[in-house]
């Protein structure tokens, strides 16, 4: 990659940080995304998708909890055996092709999330405890197979189940999404994998589009257009990575 192409890609890692922690995620999704329409490989995106989204959600955690938004009982029955199976998922080394069909469904996915997703439920109740550690097992998995913190598919369940409202799912997403990230990234290197040079490069971009969008997010960004257009930009990553070669 020339001198030219890593400073868009530093800049637009920067503007998904900024989006994504204004709604509780770290943006794996959202990175993948602008990798794979870089040309990057899936074994520098995966490992570099989990670097940054450690980042960005630690200092979404912070923010969301600091505002008040955070349930640590809404939180821990997803976490639980969510942060074993995310190792494991991490751990697992899939063909590339079948990896690359698997984010792209996780990107649509995301898409589809964000096209649709409306305000607080009216009322909220609290998740069955076996079905809140079944989901969080599965999503910890599925999160440290992909590369993602597993937030995309955490979110639109407590919201669409009407177990949290919106900042509060938010609040524990972001939480959700660091110690699967740390989980995914470890069975990652367990698996005698290295992590690329250009994850520690576009950290400084995350950072700080994370610090600032986070800051925001968790008071009073709005974020249904914001929605709108990350969701765009999955839907073409996702539709390129399941149909072209």
């Amino acid at each position: 990659m020339d001198f030219a192409h890593l400073i868009f890609l530093f800049l637009a890692i920067g503007v998904i940080a900024f989006l994504y922690s204004s709604v509780g995620h770290a943006g794996a999704s959202g990175y993948i995304a602008v990798m794979t329409l870089f040309g990057l490989s899936t074994a520098t995106i995966r490992p570099t998708a989990l670097v940054l989204n450690i980042l960005v959600a630690l200092i979404g955690s912070f923010q969301f909890w600091r505002a008040g938004h955070f349930l640590w009982k809404l939180f821990w029955p997803f976490a639980l055996l969510s942060v074993p199976t995310a190792y494991f998922g991490g751990y697992l080394q899939l063909p590339a092709r079948v990896l690359k069909i698997i984010i792209g469904l996780v990107l649509l996915f995301s898409a589809a999330r964000l096209f649709f997703r409306r305000g607080d439920p009216p009322a909220v109740t609290s998740p069955p405890l076996p079905a809140a550690l079944a989901v969080g097992a599965g999503i910890g998995f599925l999160s440290g197979l992909t590369g993602t913190g597993g937030g995309i598919f955490l979110t639109p369940l407590l919201l669409f189940s009407n177990w949290a409202k919106t900042k509060q799912a938010s609040a524990v997403s972001a939480l959700f999404i660091l110690v699967n990230s740390i989980a995914g990234l470890a069975g990652f290197v367990s698996a005698r994998q290295s992590i690329p040079v250009l994850a520690f490069i576009l950290s400084a971009a995350a950072i700080i589009g994370g610090a600032i969008g986070s800051y925001l997010g968790s008071r009073k960004f709005p974020v249904r257009t914001v929605s709108i257009l990350l969701a765009t930009v999955l839907v073409i990553a996702g539709s390129k990575l399941i149909f072209t070669r």
